[in-house]
């Protein structure tokens, strides 16, 4: 006859609570991947705004005449999730200023036009 006290394995409760231990984890882990991920599509969008201002930049320096690039925004957020982000330094004839980029939804387009006085805009 087989000792009872010698069996191996896991008993039911212990493998409850590991897989609750496990659930608790990623109900944690969720919300801060989405939110993080939320910051790298913003990210995306600044830089391709500043590679669109690059392109009508080196375009208006070329011919001196208006430009403009279209950029497809990658955010689902309608607001900047990360505050570093929505400012694009600029540079024309009169120094650098400072252009507020607004966040926008997954879907709408930013344009970057240049005037014929150098001026840069982000819509």
């Amino acid at each position: 006859m087989e000792n009872k006290r010698n069996r191996k394995g896991f008993t039911l409760a212990e493998l409850l609570i590991v897989v609750a231990i496990i659930a608790v984890l990623v109900a944690i882990a969720i919300p801060v991947f989405t939110g993080q991920l939320e910051k790298s599509r913003e990210a995306t969008d600044m830089a391709n705004i500043r590679a669109a201002y690059g392109t009508v930049t080196t375009q208006y320096l070329t011919d001196g005449s208006e430009h403009e690039a279209t950029v497809t925004a990658q955010q689902k957020q309608a607001d900047w999730q990360d505050s570093t982000l929505g400012k694009l330094e600029t540079m024309n004839e009169t120094g650098t200023s400072e252009v507020t980029v607004s966040a926008k939804t997954n879907g709408n387009d930013y344009t970057v036009k240049i005037n014929a006085s150098g001026s840069v805009t982000v819509e």
